[in-house]
Order: structure tokens, then C-alpha cells, then sequence
């Protein structure tokens, strides 16, 4: 069995969460700038066994696709040229940055640790690994 890479993708830095190898636990791994989203992937998968990507899918509460699914797309398209052997799953992410946040709070972090978004957005990728791993 191969890990299971979540992406929790922004627009300026993304949350990245992997699983171990019998795909159990989700564990944050790293936020990386984006625009070195695919060679950090790239890189990451020649070391690494990654059986499937899990993206997160950012909705609006009526179900529609949010406006960041716009920036999302490209890097699909992208994604799937450059590590073509790797499928793509998408999980709802409504409320990751919310319950990461919170996640924080009842671990006991500081204010000032709770306002690094770098940490929410990795976090914020454990949740949406997470949330795949219970539900598949």
C-alpha cells in the first residue's frame, strides 16, 4: 500500500497532510508556498509511495462550488500532466479552516501560535485526510 497525500490548497500557501504507508493515520506533514506546490509534489512522490491525491473541494453552504475552485482547477490540470500516475480524489472542505482552528484552541496552543496560518492550513489538510480516510 502507498500513502495518501491531502492537499489543502490556497492561494498563497497549501496544507499538506499525508498517511502512513497501511493508510490509518493522517498526519500533517508540511505547508508549502504554492507556487512550489509541484515540484515540492514531484519531489515528494520520487522519495515516497503516494498511491492518491486528496483534494480539497471548497463549497459554498448551498452546495455550489466557492470562488477559490477557480484557482483550484488550473492546478488539477497541472497536477495531472506533471504526476499523471497518481489519481485524483476531492473531498468537501467546508469548515476545515474552522475546525483547524479550533483544533488549536482545545490543544492549548497560545493566541500567538494559533494566528501561524501556515500550521491551519496543515492542519486544515489532516482534517480533510481525515475526513476521506472515514469515509471511503
Amino acid at each position: 500500500m502507498g500513502r495518501i497525500l491531502a492537499i489543502d490548497f490556497g492561494k498563497k500557501r497549501t496544507g499538506i497532510a499525508v498517511t502512513d504507508e497501511l493508510q490509518i493515520i493522517a498526519s500533517g506533514l508540511t505547508t508549502v508556498n504554492t507556487n512550489e506546490l509541484i515540484t515540492f509534489l514531484i519531489d515528494y512522490t520520487k522519495k515516497e509511495n503516494v498511491e492518491l491525491f486528496v483534494i480539497g473541494k471548497p463549497k459554498q453552504m448551498n452546495n455550489t462550488d466557492s470562488q477559490s475552485e477557480e484557482l483550484i482547477l488550473p492546478f488539477l490540470e497541472k497536477l495531472k500532466k506533471s504526476i499523471p500516475t497518481i489519481p485524483l480524489k476531492r473531498v468537501d472542505e467546508r469548515f476545515t479552516s474552522k475546525m483547524a482552528f479550533q483544533t488549536m484552541i482545545d490543544s492549548g496552543l497560545k493566541k500567538k501560535q494559533r494566528q501561524n496560518k501556515a500550521l491551519v492550513d496543515e492542519i486544515s489538510a489532516t482534517i480533510i485526510l481525515q475526513s476521506y480516510l472515514y469515509n471511503k
